[in-house]
């Protein structure tokens, strides 16, 4: 199954991926982001889980068995660059914007700007197509879910 997908995001001219697919890809990015400055804390994981479960209306076994494989995806994955340059290819911007929020609040889950993370967002923001005034306004939703 991974191994289908990864094929698929790496190919020189990638389709349009199914909503499946998409939710799997971008997914993965979110894990990869929480685990950017070698700790995946279980506040991170459960972030991912209420944002999967929310943007994808899944019920919480849905949302869980879609995390843990988009963990694994992440895993498998090929580097960064490849990886998110060919998410770009595949998804549409609107999506590409909507998990930039959710990345940003993956970033800000334990109350700090770790550097590593703040890399990441500084590299897959562009590399996914979205501008920097986008992500800004992205990460400022973010920030103030987190508040209220």
């Amino acid at each position: 199954m991974f191994a289908d997908l990864l094929r698929r995001l790496t190919d020189p001219a990638p389709e349009r991926l199914p909503d499946a697919d998409a939710r799997l890809a971008l997914g993965a990015l979110l894990v990869r982001l929480a685990r950017a400055d070698g700790h995946y804390s279980p506040e991170e994981a459960r972030r991912i889980l209420r944002i999967l479960r929310t943007r994808y209306a899944l019920d919480e076994a849905e949302a869980e068995a879609l995390r843990a494989d988009c963990e694994v995806m992440e895993a498998e994955a090929p580097d960064t660059v490849r990886f998110t340059r060919a998410i770009k290819d595949a998804v549409s911007y609107e999506d590409r914007e909507a998990v930039i929020e959710a990345l940003w609040e993956i970033a800000l889950a334990d109350g700090q700007r770790e550097a590593e993370e703040d890399a990441l967002m500084r590299m897959v923001a562009p590399m996914l197509g979205v501008s920097d005034p986008d992500s800004a306004r992205a990460r400022q939703r973010a920030a103030g879910r987190m508040q209220g």
